[in-house]
């Protein structure tokens, strides 16, 4: 698992800078400058990684109540003095640096469910069992959906949804769930005519290729250019501000370009493995805690995967969700090393039962 991480995370880093020197040399004239953040914070966050492997995973429940507590606070300070870009406020001004506090909430989410799940598992074949997972995930979602931020909304209610499976949650309970959490989704699809338009451009994005489709339609281009062994790394046309958010939402695209088919298919092979150890550490690990903790941090990174690859293939509307250790981003990658530093504790325990 440890050696899949570091592997996706160097291959990120490297297509970090390969997707955004053209655009960093023209906003900052830097060709760097991306690289030099991303390099700071992965920095930082292997630091954090290797202090969570070294804390017994049982210590954080103890803290559940706190960090939940933090973590909406910070989401409701997002609304308040939270710093505003492209339309949202997702983001704390931390002095050069911004702090995004929906990326802190989803393991904390996870830590939250992990520790109320396992205490009242023999709850939840009943509605009252099942109550203050989704009075949570309300509160959170619909702090997240203020930003507004439907993708991270997602990827939380999904990790959740997961989570309870896994916990033994009443089968009828859950389908009832999956009906309203699609009934859900398509309301704040509808109250957002953008939101409408990336869902419609789904069906056809060369019917409007110059608006609505012009995401889509420039990834595809970039993959479909690639081929089976790219156009070679660092050669891709598609980053010369053709491909939006290149370097974050969009930076498969551009690796599926430059590496090709076999360069993709190695970054998949990598997050297969890691998601394979996570869900064979959530099966041996030696409590319930434990056990859906782990399954937990490895659904929601997985849940991110496919969300972000839907989003790159045209297969899903643009929800603005980055790709695990992959993507530019300070407080993504933060929390995701974060949390497999966590996963990476329980796997130590779990396989010395």
């Amino acid at each position: 698992m440890l050696v899949a991480i570091f592997l996706l995370l160097a291959i990120g880093i490297v297509m970090v800078f390969s997707s955004s020197s053209y655009a960093a040399m023209v906003a900052y004239n830097d060709v760097f400058y991306y690289l030099k953040r991303q390099l700071a914070w992965a920095g930082l966050g292997l630091l954090f990684m290797a202090v969570a492997r070294r804390i017994p995973y049982r210590n954080w429940q103890r803290l559940v109540k706190p960090l939940f507590v933090t973590a909406v606070a910070l989401l409701l300070a997002v609304l308040v003095i939270g710093v505003t870009a492209k339309g949202a406020s997702r983001w704390l001004g931390l002095g050069p640096f911004h702090l995004q506090p929906s990326e802190l909430i989803k393991p904390v989410m996870v830590l939250y469910l992990a520790s109320y799940l396992s205490h009242y598992r023999t709850d939840l074949s009943s509605w009252r069992g099942v109550w203050p997972a989704l009075v949570a995930l309300a509160v959170v979602c619909g702090l997240i959906l203020a930003q507004p931020d439907l993708g991270t909304a997602v990827v939380i209610a999904g990790t959740t949804y997961a989570m309870l499976y896994a916990a033994g949650a009443n089968r009828r309970h859950l389908v009832v769930l999956a009906l309203l959490g699609v009934a859900a989704g398509l309301a704040a699809i509808v109250v957002a005519p953008y939101r409408m338009e990336r869902l419609l451009a789904i069906r056809d994005p060369f019917a409007d290729p110059g608006d609505t489709g012009f995401q889509t339609v420039q990834s595809l281009y970039a993959l479909g250019s690639g081929g089976p062994l790219g156009v070679g790394l660092g050669f891709s046309r598609q980053k010369y501000l053709y491909v939006p958010e290149r370097h974050t939402d969009f930076i498969f695209a551009i690796l599926g370009e430059e590496l090709g088919f076999i360069g993709g298919t190695i970054v998949l092979i990598l997050f297969f493995v890691l998601f394979w150890r996570g869900l064979q550490t959530a099966l041996k690990a030696p409590d319930e805690f434990g056990s859906l903790l782990a399954a937990g941090i490895t659904l929601m990174v997985a849940v991110q995967v496919c969300i972000n690859l839907g989003v790159v293939m045209g297969v899903m509307p643009v929800t603005g969700i980055t790709l695990p250790l992959i993507s530019y981003g300070g407080s993504s990658l933060l929390f995701t090393l974060f949390s497999l530093g966590v996963l990476l504790n329980i796997s130590q325990h779990a396989w010395k039962v």
